[in-house]
């Protein structure tokens, strides 16, 4: 694969909740730098336990968690990510859930406890730049929630001279923090469309369980957006690994008329480290 740019002897870590967060929400960025020679790795927490499956898959496979974590492997092949590093909590659902109430739940663990597992995963793999989700979780999802504090409290513990790490390795402090968020501007288009169409804006999902008008309230600083359209058919197909949950309908229909309407080529970051300054511009590299 062609290189586009130079960022040979960096590192990029992405903190995420499931299986498919690494490509639905920041896909395009992860497959830009590693095309541009960034060492990409990727933190996820569970393995999807609880996603639901279309009906064709569920007779043929062992379990949930047993295919998706396949089919982010291939998503992670195609994206061009070097390494994962699994968690193994399990899926805590949506809220009110019974997985809620699961022992293994992420949501359910003490959020030093997961903290303390990043932190030394920072530590071993020393990435100049970390990723994760914003503070509502993009959709209000509880494991990306709490793998957000999770992440915030990682990188603080993982710079900390003080804290002994389990192996002995040394701190690391990474340059930069970066919150991935919804484009806000993106997200009102949809919701504008959905309405024009008939369809209910509160209740969109597969599972109708996600209040997109709510989202749209929410109004986080935008620091840095990244332009992945030389990288879009790779995004592409690494939404088509994760087929069982809707990849490749994600580039057809209702949701790929929108995206090809009205663009939707860039990811959108909220820095959190180092603070950054109200006369800050936006930057379109995550490592400038």
């Amino acid at each position: 694969m062609a290189k586009i740019d130079d960022h040979s002897g960096k590192i990029l870590l992405s903190v995420m909740a499931h299986p498919d967060d690494e490509t639905f929400g920041m896909g395009g960025t992860l497959a830009l730098y590693a095309r541009r020679g960034v060492a990409v790795h990727l933190i996820c927490a569970t393995r999807g336990e609880v996603g639901e499956i279309d009906p064709e898959y569920k007779e043929v496979i062992k379990s949930a968690a047993c295919l998706r974590t396949q089919e982010l492997r291939c998503a992670a092949e195609t994206l061009g990510i070097d390494q994962i590093n699994f968690l193994n909590y399990r899926d805590s659902g949506m809220p009110g859930s019974e997985a809620n109430d699961h022992p293994k739940a992420l949501t359910a663990q003490p959020v030093e406890q997961v903290a303390a597992e990043v932190a030394h995963l920072i530590r071993q793999i020393r990435p100049d730049v970390v990723l994760t989700f914003d503070p509502i979780g993009g959709y209000r999802h509880p494991d990306h929630i709490a793998i957000h504090h999770a992440t915030r409290q990682a990188f603080d513990l993982a710079s900390d001279e003080s804290y002994e790490d389990p192996e002995g390795l040394p701190a690391h402090q990474p340059a930069k923090l970066y919150f991935h968020l919804i484009n806000r501007t993106f997200l009102k288009i949809v919701v504008w469309v959905l309405r024009l169409i008939g369809q209910n804006p509160h209740t969109y999902g597969r599972n109708k369980d996600i209040d997109l008008v709510a989202l749209t309230d929410v109004d986080f600083p935008v620091h840095a957006e990244i332009d992945y359209r030389p990288v879009k058919e790779i995004r592409k197909s690494a939404t088509e690994c994760h087929a069982s949950q809707g990849g490749a309908d994600m580039n057809k229909g209702f949701r790929g008329f929108v995206t090809r309407l009205f663009g939707g080529h860039s990811d959108v970051y909220m820095q959190a480290f180092p603070e950054p300054d109200g006369n800050q511009k936006i930057r379109n590299d995550l490592f400038d």
